[in-house]
């Protein structure tokens, strides 16, 4: 079964919030067997709109990751970013 990546693109309008989202997130995440590859590190745009926070993690299949997202802990989480964040979500399913 191929694995898969959860891509965010985020723009933080409230850090004090968002820092709440983040810090519950990252449990709930993992308990999907979720592991970070990228989370707000130094990056390049190129094209498409800049958000200054970019968070990637690959989960064991596309499943486990839309799982993850309308899992009880992570809405959540996701509850503290909603108004403290502008947010691009997608999961992609990786080749072999």
């Amino acid at each position: 079964m191929p694995t898969a990546l959860w891509i965010a693109h985020v723009e933080v309008t409230d850090p004090e919030a968002y820092g709440r989202y983040a810090q519950a997130a990252g449990p709930a995440i993992a308990a999907h067997g979720g592991q970070f590859l990228a989370r707000g590190g130094r990056y390049v745009q190129l094209e498409g709109r800049d958000r200054a926070r970019n968070v990637v993690a690959r989960f064991p299949s596309l499943q486990a990751a839309v799982d993850c997202y309308h899992s009880a802990d992570y809405q959540a989480a996701l509850a503290h970013a909603r108004g403290a964040s502008l947010r691009d979500l997608v999961v992609v399913e990786e080749i072999g």
